[in-house]
């Protein structure tokens, strides 16, 4: 099925917002998250019909579907949905800790890079750092904010120091802090 650039940025707009409430304000909406970040299908559907947002379950699944990064998740049986990461809000993912490839990726940008120097990557209001196994993905993340910078991690590194590194369900590798010893220099593009 071909999508219409206006049903394109519908999605967009959707998954956005969903990004919103499913990861840092649940309460935007009145909705409450589950310990594991989930919430009932049918409870967020009706909340967002009370807020305006007219959105159908085959509509949900379309956005979870064709998410580009794949940022929620159904449960098994279909009745929840969750963000996978990124949250500023107390949840436990219940992910186990994962031994991480020798590199991991992260983008940012330039002004960001005195900081990063000095005291790492750390996951300010997330539970975690976020990190990718691709250079190109990192550089896509870290171009919504300028020209993009992608940091190189010592991830075999950190793990043999100690660090424990967890992998979502869609592949973003979660760690609570990459300290400056562990970052190279900033790749070229």
């Amino acid at each position: 099925m071909r999508w219409s650039k206006r049903q394109l940025a519908g999605q967009r707009e959707l998954s956005k917002f969903l990004s919103y409430v499913l990861r840092h304000h649940p309460e935007a909406i009145g909705v409450t998250l589950a310990s594991d970040g989930s919430v009932e299908v049918e409870t967020l559907l009706a909340a967002l019909r009370r807020h305006g947002r007219l959105v159908d379950r085959a509509e949900l699944e379309q956005v979870v579907a064709t998410s580009d990064k794949r940022r929620f998740a159904f449960s098994a049986d279909g009745t929840k949905i969750r963000a996978n990461q990124g949250h500023s809000v107390d949840v436990a993912l219940g992910l186990s800790p994962t031994l991480p490839p020798k590199l991991l990726f992260h983008g940012t940008v330039e002004r960001f890079l005195p900081s990063i120097r000095a005291q790492g990557l750390i996951k300010g209001q997330r539970h975690h750092v976020h990190l990718s196994e691709s250079q190109e993905v990192a550089k896509t993340v870290g171009s919504r904010r300028g020209r993009a910078i992608v940091l190189e991690i010592d991830a075999e590194r950190m793990s043999k120091a100690g660090y424990e590194f967890y992998r979502s369900d869609n592949g973003v590798w979660l760690t609570d802090r990459v300290p400056p010893d562990f970052i190279g220099l900033p790749l070229a593009d």
